[in-house]
């Protein structure tokens, strides 16, 4: 899996949340379903600040199915979301509630 670059994914926080996103670390995250690997990869953290609520972002990048281009998810510590596991896990779940009311 090819990653993208930390200024790209801060840029990315930026235009999908706001505030003033600064890298603060790098976790790799593996999410399993049913014991089987439903993701894995790195997961950036940012502190935020200037955010009307949050003060730290998840942040990381997938690449689209037969295509060149990548997805970005950038998921706000906010809520039942306190951690990188908890952010991924977020977003599958989002994810597959999208492609279920379709």
């Amino acid at each position: 899996m090819s990653d993208v670059d930390v200024e790209t994914l801060r840029v990315a926080v930026e235009g999908q949340h706001g505030g003033r996103p600064a890298f603060d670390r790098v976790v790799h995250v593996v999410e399993r379903y049913e014991g089987q690997s439903a993701w894995a990869g790195p997961v950036h953290i940012f502190k935020l600040t200037g955010h009307p609520t949050a003060t730290e972002c998840y942040a990381w990048s997938d690449p689209v199915p037969d295509s060149d281009r990548r997805r970005f998810y950038a998921v706000l510590r906010a809520g039942p979301v306190t951690s990188p596991e908890e952010a991924v896990r977020a977003a599958i779940v989002s994810e597959f509630r999208d492609a279920k009311s379709e």
